[in-house]
């Protein structure tokens, strides 16, 4: 059973992690995101949600910038030959997110572990990131290290690789 925005929140609480979350409008897009969540600082992400040719799935958490080369980013991130996006199902079935919402947060709900995190390198030389807490109606702002933390704490020791061709530059760097 997939784990509400609330129980989040709860869980971050548990581990000591401070977070800020603001409302908005559904978000589905990085455009939208841009276009509408006003002045929340910190890097924005965006995820992508991809299995490779043996069943292995990764969550590829960069910043909103970032491009991400599918043809290639499977000899960074260990896969086994190129990979293609998950099936919302899929996506559903081990983060217990919707597409639109994916986020990191979603290993919370990843209890077998089947899912790689990998973190972008240049997105966790920020201080504070924000991701989507399960609902992409939604922004929390966390610390970046607090991220790994948490990632660590559900049992997703998330990989932190190069994986952009461009990154952004909010000039909020640690």
């Amino acid at each position: 059973m997939a784990r509400t925005r609330a129980e989040l929140m709860a869980y971050l609480d548990g581990l000591g992690i401070e977070t800020k979350t603001v409302d908005h409008p559904p978000l589905f897009t990085v455009e939208q995101s841009q276009a509408l969540r006003g002045e929340i600082a910190g890097a924005h992400t965006k995820n992508l949600f991809v299995k490779d040719k043996k069943g292995r799935y990764f969550l590829l958490t960069v910043g909103e910038d970032a491009e991400v080369d599918l043809k290639t980013v499977h000899q960074t991130i260990g896969a086994s030959g190129r990979v293609s996006f998950g099936r919302p199902d899929a996506l559903w079935d081990l983060l217990g997110v919707q597409p639109g919402a994916v986020t990191a947060f979603g290993v919370i709900n990843d209890a077998g572990a089947q899912v790689t995190l990998v973190l972008d390198a240049a997105l966790m030389q920020n201080v504070v990131v924000n991701c989507h807490p399960l609902t992409n109606e939604a922004t929390t702002t966390i610390a970046s290290r607090d991220l790994v933390r948490f990632a660590e704490a559900t049992g997703h020791a998330p990989l932190v690789l190069n994986l952009a061709t461009a990154s952004p530059h909010d000039g909020n760097l640690a």
